[in-house]
């Protein structure tokens, strides 16, 4: 902190560089391997409180976990919209 520095803009500054609470991240149980090894087995899902990580809940495999970490709801399957029917062919002039 400056010395010239207001408390106020000091304390909006180092806010801005914090982790924001409510974060998640997901952890091997084991806590030895990465998060993508070993798909199959569970992984601990933390949740930053603004101190600390913090137990949140189990996935049973990693992709339940991505799913959770990254707020996709159901099977994760983007719904494609109903296709539109065609303008028909217009008139056009034939070659001479």
């Amino acid at each position: 902190m400056d010395e010239d520095e207001p408390l106020e803009q000091w304390a909006a500054r180092r806010d801005a560089m914090r982790r924001p609470v409510g974060e998640l991240k997901a952890v091997m149980l084991d806590g030895l391997a990465a998060t993508h090894v070993r798909p199959t087995e569970p992984r601990l899902i933390l949740c930053w409180d603004g101190v600390e990580w913090v137990p949140h809940t189990v996935a049973d495999d990693y992709p339940t976990a991505q799913r959770i970490l990254h707020g996709i709801k159901g099977d994760g399957m983007i719904p494609m919209p109903a296709p539109q029917p065609r303008k028909p062919a217009g008139r056009h002039r034939k070659p001479r």
